[in-house]
């Protein structure tokens, strides 16, 4: 295999207001007064792009004092000033319609020439009372409602054949007859009769993105993503992830480039390793051990104030993972991170106020190139979730030291290879399926 023709990873760049550090608000570099600020991430995105990245991603929850602006607007300011780095945001099913949201989307679409992508969740539980709801839906019934939700946003963006608008001025028509259609969709959850109230998106579905990694987000993610962001500590875990939710794609008619998985990786870089090391300190310093503590302590279902810092994390305590509604991936990992590593509670906070639980990393660039060369190499991964731990230097890091040394090794592209996040993404454009169903129905 030439050089031309060889795998190329993907990099997507997580915004995160001034980083993915907890502490990183209170750096003297980061700008936290301008998380509100449109110019701020507009800088950031075409950051992003000089980097050739294929996306950046926009998380989103609908509960709690978040300092962010609602990601439909964000990413319609973002997509002026860039022009070929995918934009993808989160945006939940359970306090969502698929009519709002498929409508959403298929706007993004347009406006940014293809570069839309969803980032599908099933939503926190915190976000129940802001809607109206006494308590937060079962895991398992989310992840149905899910299923049936985005089945009914494909079906509307088919509503429209590719071919629907004809703008033809002299016979007075500008949709073509019989190209729209009711979708009457009938399920256990919605019901929905179509068509959408606006034209097919360009890259006909928006990019599917999926976030959860128990055995439901994988069913899930099987079944309808095309990339899974994921958090692993280890590349042995990422490695059993990645072979498991692949195996799972024939079972939907897939194979496994349709899918790309992308763990979280959360760097702080330096130009030596001791340079690194001490900025890695100095946000820990900055880090409220306090806030940190009632956090974990709220995870855990008790009380870890009564402990001492430098105790060993009280496994024995914490919730198990089958007593948790929500996030039940990431509550395993935290579980096994303390207890494979025998952390302290202090231990502990640090390491989760990096990035959450995704893979922290402290090193060189050099040394940050040779993790994602063996992950990519090693069966772990497709490309990674690009989560800097301090904003906007260490996008700049990354950008300006990381990606030329992963194309000096011929691991990551030196042009976008289209103009679309799909293109960029090596995934076909899906064809209009309910199109195509009425002409097989109407020919046989």
């Amino acid at each position: 295999m030439n050089a031309s023709n060889q795998r190329k990873l993907h990099l997507n760049a997580f915004l995160f207001g001034s980083g993915h550090h907890e502490a990183s608000w209170r750096h003297p570099s980061s700008r936290p007064e301008l998380n509100l600020d449109i110019r701020y991430s507009q800088q950031l995105a075409q950051t992003a792009e000089r980097g050739l990245m294929d996306s950046l991603f926009l998380a989103d929850g609908y509960a709690g004092r978040a300092n962010k602006l609602e990601p439909f607007t964000q990413l319609s300011a973002l997509a002026m000033v860039t022009e070929r780095i995918g934009l993808i945001a989160t945006v939940g099913t359970t306090y969502n319609e698929p009519f709002h949201v498929a409508r959403k989307f298929a706007s993004l679409d347009h406006i940014s020439g293809g570069r839309a992508g969803w980032n599908i969740v099933t939503g926190a539980q915190s976000a129940a009372f802001n809607f109206s709801r006494e308590e937060h839906p079962e895991h398992s019934e989310r992840y149905e409602d899910a299923e049936e939700f985005v089945e009914i946003a494909k079906r509307l963006w088919d509503s429209w054949e590719d071919d629907a608008l004809v703008h033809d001025k002299q016979a007075g028509i500008q949709i073509a007859p019989g190209k729209v259609h009711e979708i009457d969709y009938q399920g256990r959850y919605y019901s929905v009769k179509g068509p959408l109230n606006i034209p097919r998106p360009p890259q006909g579905y928006p990019v599917l993105v999926q976030a959860g990694s128990s055995e439901s987000g994988k069913e899930l993610a099987a079944k309808a993503a095309e990339v899974i962001f994921t958090a692993h500590q280890t590349l042995a875990s990422a490695q059993s992830f990645y072979a498991d939710v692949k195996a799972r794609l024939a079972g939907y008619g897939r194979t496994h480039d349709q899918l790309k998985i992308m763990p979280g990786f959360s760097p702080i870089l330096g130009d030596t390793e001791a340079e690194a090391r001490e900025l890695e300190e100095e946000l820990n310093r900055l880090t409220s051990t306090e806030s940190a503590v009632k956090r974990l302590s709220e995870r855990f279902g008790t009380d870890l104030s009564a402990y001492w810092l430098d105790d060993p994390v009280p496994l024995h305590i914490a919730k198990s993972v089958e007593e948790v509604n929500g996030h039940k991936s990431r509550h395993q990992l935290i579980l096994d991170l303390a207890r494979n590593e025998s952390l302290t509670i202090r231990q502990l906070v640090h390491r989760l106020a990096g990035a959450r639980g995704h893979l922290t990393f402290t090193g060189t660039p050099l040394q940050a190139a040779d993790v994602i060369e063996q992950w990519f190499k090693q069966g772990a991964a497709d490309g990674f979730n690009v989560m800097p731990q301090l904003y906007p230097s260490g996008l700049e890091a990354f950008v300006d030291k990381v990606i030329p040394e992963l194309q000096n090794r011929g691991l990551f592209r030196t042009a976008y290879e289209g103009s679309t996040l799909r293109e960029n993404l090596g995934l076909a454009r899906p064809s209009n399926a309910y199109g195509e169903h009425l002409r097989s129905a109407s020919n046989g």
